[in-house]
């Protein structure tokens, strides 16, 4: 049940460790409700099961769960086309990476922002990341700023917020704040390709493992032996 003393935000959990401590971030300021969008990312059924289990733990009650069948007819992204590989991290930064998925993250605040009008909440949190990523150009300060003017143009009272209290940190600043929240980082799910042990070679597995070890900590998920 919503909580009368808190009031309500809305939070996008992709499930993995970004989104989690953002997660942690809006459930210990404010009555959280959590959104995932399925898009047929290759770790689609994998990602899910993250996000059920951490709002299990962070005792997130309202949840939406979602489908998108877009973007596997546009195409264009190793993560959504099965013909293009998913690379190995080797220039991480220098270019945006064939594992961008085009404009994705404004069709997820569009969901968010349409489900947090009819809920009343008055945030949307994303865990965008600019420094330490793979150059996302959904995930820069000028994208969601611009965000946030088309909400406030686009919906019926204009206060809705996006938020992205992560975007300007490192990732292993993002590893340090979810251990002072208690973010599951058990439960989380980054790798692009694989669902049953994280690869440990893509992307999204370097800048995680990267983080852990320079936060001086141990990544808890299970990775493919090397």
């Amino acid at each position: 049940m919503p909580n009368p003393c808190k009031s309500r935000a809305v939070v996008l959990l992709s499930g993995g460790m970004d989104s989690a401590v953002c997660a942690s971030l809006a459930q210990r300021d404010y009555d959280a409700a959590a959104v995932h969008v399925s898009y047929g990312q290759r770790t689609e059924e994998r990602e899910r099961q993250s996000f059920l289990a951490i709002c299990q733990r962070l005792k997130i009650h309202d949840r939406l769960m979602v489908r998108n069948e877009a973007f596997r007819g546009i195409g264009g992204s190793a993560l959504t086309d099965e013909s293009i590989p998913v690379p190995d991290a080797e220039n991480i930064g220098k270019s945006i990476p064939i594992t961008y998925v085009p404009f994705r993250n404004a069709h997820f605040l569009a969901v968010a922002v349409s489900w947090a009008e009819v809920l009343g909440a008055e945030k949307v949190y994303i865990g965008a990341v600019e420094p330490d990523s793979s150059g996302y150009p959904d995930c820069r300060p000028a994208y969601y700023k611009a965000f946030n003017e088309v909400v406030k143009a686009g919906t019926k009272d204009g206060r809705i917020e996006i938020v992205t209290p992560l975007i300007a940190m490192h990732k292993a600043e993002i590893v340090r704040l979810g251990l002072e929240l208690g973010a599951p980082f058990d439960l989380t799910w980054s790798c692009y390709s694989r669902e049953d042990q994280a690869c440990g070679a893509c992307d999204s597995c370097a800048l995680r493992l990267r983080a852990f070890e320079a936060a001086g900590v141990r990544d808890p998920i299970p990775y493919v032996a090397k």
